[in-house]
């Protein structure tokens, strides 16, 4: 119902506000599990996706985002968890591979689930090494991935701003084709996954043009 809700009403009005270009949407599966990996430059990314990809999505969100008190805070929470968002604290490896594993259930379901292989917004603009959280999703579900490129949302709601700007530029969402990494699954799994990691940013960068970073998005992100 909530989705539903979320479908008819809210993204209407979302998509007014932000009104994103969307180039490749004709790629994106109607059915069937499936990884979104996308880039990552603001708060407002996991709004925008989903206006792109026409089925429900699943993200892993900070932990922060769902703790403290207010009507801001308050509203956030309840949105993110309606939506069925996963938080991870981050840094925290056993609440980070309890995430996934949650991530695992939602592909095991057939349904869509969405990934910063980054982990954290990008501080400068360039696409950081990925981390291989998304490598092991894959191999544990089989699921293809959806590499997306966003362009332009930092402009929207930079680091640190508590509020996106509406009506103001608008951004841009590049689909690319379906990634299938079946043939990796002889590897070694450790080596699986970086590769499969890799595979996956480099074809992030390929469609958002970004340069590339080939070190660890390391920062402490702001709430």
């Amino acid at each position: 119902m909530f989705y539903t809700f979320m479908t008819r009403v809210v993204r209407p009005i979302l998509w007014l506000l932000f009104r994103p270009r969307v180039i490749g949407g004709e790629h994106v599966p109607h059915y069937g599990p499936l990884i979104v990996a996308s880039n990552h430059l603001s708060f407002i990314d996991s709004f925008i996706i989903p206006l792109a990809v026409p089925r429900p999505v699943t993200y892993i969100a900070k932990a922060a985002y769902f703790e403290g008190g207010g009507l801001r805070k308050g509203f956030v929470r309840w949105f993110l968890t309606n939506l069925g968002h996963v938080p991870v604290r981050r840094g925290a490896r056993r609440a980070a591979m309890g995430s996934l594993e949650q991530a695992a259930e939602v592909l095991e379901n057939a349904g869509a689930f969405a990934i910063y292989p980054e982990g954290t917004r990008s501080p400068d603009g360039r696409l950081y090494r990925g981390r291989t959280g998304v490598g092991w999703l894959v191999l544990e579900s089989g699921a293809r991935v959806l590499p997306v490129a966003l362009e332009g949302t930092e402009k929207i709601q930079p680091i640190g701003a508590s509020s996106p700007r509406v009506f103001g530029p608008r951004p841009t969402v590049r689909i690319g084709p379906p990634m299938d990494f079946s043939h990796y699954r002889d590897l070694p799994p450790a080596k699986a996954r970086r590769a499969i990691t890799d595979e996956i940013v480099e074809t992030i960068q390929k469609l958002s043009g970004q340069e590339y970073a080939a070190e660890y998005n390391d920062r402490a992100e702001e709430a």
